[in-house]
């Protein structure tokens, strides 16, 4: 069996800057209380290990308020302009550990907001990355993620003109297509393609092999929004392609009957894994 690994699968940059920084803390801070302010990264492997050393995760405002001491690391894929103030309010140490990709829209959105642009988002409402970006945007805001909500989008007629900007791992096919759709209505406009140049080298990357290959594995947490794009890509590409999060989830016998394989990784999934399926698969056939 001929077995294709992607070369752009496993730990991006930024992901990579804010796993590292965790371990950081927790040797610079032996015997202080470490907390991520929500899972730093879409991998529950991951979290795992760091819960093992002490690290424990903030969920909420609410649970942030109730913090007296320590050390909070704000999560790779940002948060509200909110929850720096209350850190500060609350004098703890905070460590921020956001993607500089994700740091540069928050910026892009809190300068375009103050010129009074109204600010449209494309990505999912429900993902941290996007809930993040929304708490720098101020309250003339529009998250859009489908065909449907580009073409009922309306503006406020308050509004100077509209800032698009995306989050960094949505489909970047997908996004050219919602934009098409919004500046067809001829607004005042300016688009930012602020989608992370890794995550587009990774679609395209995973969409080539899984085109000539007759099975594709896709490894990555189920909460990974990048894996998730990654593995509907494959999909429409390959019919055999299977979304795993660790070689326990996955059947080999699945692949009895195929010649070649195609294998790629979420940006926030660890080499240890990606190599354990490889290797596992290469084993058996």
């Amino acid at each position: 069996m001929k077995i294709e690994l992607a070369k752009t699968a496993g730990f991006c940059f930024g992901v990579r800057r804010a796993v590292e920084t965790v371990y950081e803390q927790v040797k610079h801070h032996q015997g202080e209380k470490i907390y991520t302010y929500g899972p730093i990264i879409h991998n529950e492997e991951v979290i795992k290990d760091l819960r093992r050393q002490g690290v424990e995760v903030i969920n909420s405002e609410e649970e942030l308020e109730k913090l007296e001491e320590g050390v909070v690391i704000i999560r790779s894929h940002g948060v509200p302009k909110a929850i720096y103030d209350k850190l500060e309010e609350k004098g703890l140490d905070c460590v921020d550990a956001t993607c500089p990709f994700v740091k540069k829209i928050h910026n892009i959105v809190a300068e375009e907001s103050q010129k009074g642009s109204h600010i449209v988002i494309i990505g999912n409402s429900e993902h941290p990355e996007v809930e993040g970006i929304k708490g720098w945007a101020g309250d003339d805001v529009t998250v859009i993620q489908t065909a449907e909500e580009a073409q009922h989008f309306r503006p406020p007629d308050t509004a100077r003109r509209i800032c698009v900007v995306s989050q960094t791992t949505f489909n970047y096919n997908k996004f050219k297509e919602l934009v098409e759709i919004i500046t067809k209505k001829e607004y005042d406009i300016i688009v930012l393609n602020t989608i992370c140049n890794a995550t587009k080298e990774r679609q395209q990357e995973a969409r080539q092999i899984a085109e000539r290959v007759d099975a594709m594995i896709v490894i990555g947490d189920k909460r990974s929004s990048n894996t998730q794009k990654l593995f509907e890509i494959c999909g429409k590409a390959c019919l055999n392609t299977y979304y795993i999060q660790t070689l326990d989830d996955f059947d080999m016998n699945q692949l009895r009957s195929v010649e070649t394989v195609g294998i790629t990784a979420g940006a926030s999934t660890p080499n240890n894994i990606i190599e354990e399926v490889q290797n596992n698969v290469r084993i058996n056939f």
